[in-house]
């Protein structure tokens, strides 16, 4: 099977041609635009190898890469930088990047250190697996289910809980949701948040956000339970237990 790789780069361009060339390379691509969806894939189809352009609007490369890492996911990582000073690079390093290459980059550099990153994997392509035992003894999560904060999802099946009570949800409030549990602990700007739900900004004035966290939160709070979807004032939300 052909290796699967994530490529997130902003610069449509540089994300086009970068996806084709590594397409007629012979691996399998996954083109997203942000780190938000970066992570978003990430989670639902771990690939083998992802290429993070450091410089996102949002959610950048090395956010990304920090999450991943902190959950306990060591794919490799190839950054993609416009920034050539030394602390630059010991920064996305010091995020989790096994390697980077700074542009403008020759394709034929990013084919060589991605065949090294994957020789680090395991015989079959996949990702690296951790070798800790308390890691290895731990059962393998249902890829079905996304679940942080106390809060489980089934996406396929369009359904959530928190612990053992079922939400009723409207396909926005599940898919506000949803973004909020997949990218849980990291603070969700207005503009992201509008971009990925309604696909269109709509302004510093609209209410229209605010009303939907609204919803959610008389839907998701319970007596005595901590209150899960938090403001972060002039910047977002966020979700996570306190």
């Amino acid at each position: 099977m052909a290796p699967t790789v994530l490529l997130a780069e902003d610069d449509r361009a540089i994300r086009h041609a970068l996806e084709r060339a590594l397409t007629l390379e012979g691996y399998d691509v996954t083109a997203v635009a942000d780190g938000v969806e970066a992570l978003a894939s990430a989670h639902r189809t771990p690939p083998d190898v992802l290429v993070l352009d450091v410089m996102m609007p949002g959610i950048d490369g090395l956010q990304v890469c920090r999450v991943l890492r902190a959950e306990g996911d060591r794919t490799p990582i190839l950054m993609l930088t416009a920034l050539v000073e030394t602390q630059d690079r010991i920064a996305g390093l010091d995020a989790g990047a096994d390697d980077y290459v700074v542009k403008p980059f020759d394709v034929e550099e990013v084919f060589a250190r991605l065949r090294a990153l994957l020789r680090r994997t395991s015989p079959d392509g996949g990702p690296l697996i951790s070798d800790a035992p308390e890691t290895a003894s731990r059962p393998l999560p249902d890829p079905r289910f996304i679940d942080a904060a106390g809060i489980r999802m089934d996406p396929r099946a369009r359904r959530a809980w928190r612990g053992s009570r079922e939400l009723e949800l409207t396909r926005t409030e599940f898919e506000l949701l949803e973004l909020l549990v997949r990218n849980a602990g990291i603070v969700l700007d207005h503009a992201t948040i509008y971009d990925r739900i309604w696909g269109y900004d709509f302004g510093p004035g609209s209410k229209n956000l605010a009303v939907y966290v609204g919803y959610l939160r008389r839907k998701l709070d319970e007596p005595g339970a901590p209150q899960l979807i938090h403001t972060v004032r002039g910047v977002g939300y966020v979700l996570r237990e306190e």
